[in-house]
């Protein structure tokens, strides 16, 4: 059986669980907190990383392309080659110039640190930017990529959600409101897959802040 390693915190990790849950997948969860991964599956200790009986994978979208290509059912890509690197585009997209930019503020919107206000003021105009690109090629219709769940929205659903809070907390505005997004995460929660990575994430979140509660102590 596959293990995903990590903890189920992290973004990306659930982005991985999310598509195996989607995919029906057999798996088992090994915890893994930073510090603590197994550098010979994960060299940089990032998460998430998964053992196969061939041996680890790690980058988590290195792993949804190892995943659509063993386990082909469910697929949470197009079989049209068109449509499918579209979906990629997306997934790129959401992670590099969405998440990656906002991922700035989270020190200070979600960890009690201090992001400087130079460093505010590069990534909201960053921000405005990149979301103003990523409106061009989002469908919402109903999926972010069309009519069909697919990778695209494994990372959106994840991802999407950190970029509105952080936007929101630093800035008093999410940045993404005049996008759908609001409803497009609603009709995504609706979702039996979703609702357990959310519930598991809520879980393993509180228990990562006492782990640094107590380590401050």
């Amino acid at each position: 059986m596959l293990k995903l390693c990590g903890f189920a915190a992290s973004n990306y990790y659930n982005k991985v669980k999310l598509a195996l849950l989607e995919k029906g997948v057999p798996f088992e969860e090994v915890l893994a907190w930073l510090g603590e991964t197994d550098k010979a599956a994960s060299p940089l200790g990032k998460v998430p990383y998964l053992i196969t009986e061939q041996g680890p994978l790690c980058e988590s979208t290195v792993i949804l392309e190892y995943l659509e290509d063993a386990y082909p059912q469910h697929p949470l890509l197009p079989g049209d080659a068109f449509a499918a690197a579209k979906v990629r585009e997306l997934l790129r997209f959401i992670e590099l110039h969405l998440e990656l930019v906002a991922r700035n503020l989270y020190p200070e919107a979600f960890f009690g640190g201090k992001v400087s206000d130079a460093a505010k003021e590069k990534v909201g105009q960053q921000l405005e930017k990149n979301i103003a690109a990523f409106a061009k090629l989002t469908a919402f219709s109903p999926f972010i990529a069309g009519d069909q769940f697919t990778l695209a929205d494994v990372a959106a659903a994840v991802h999407l959600p950190l970029v509105s809070s952080a936007t929101k907390i630093i800035y008093g505005r999410d940045h993404l409101a005049e996008l759908p997004v609001r409803d497009y995460l609603k009709r995504l929660g609706e979702r039996p897959t979703v609702q357990q990575v959310n519930a598991d994430r809520k879980t393993n979140t509180e228990l990562m802040l006492q782990r640094a509660r107590a380590a401050k102590a």
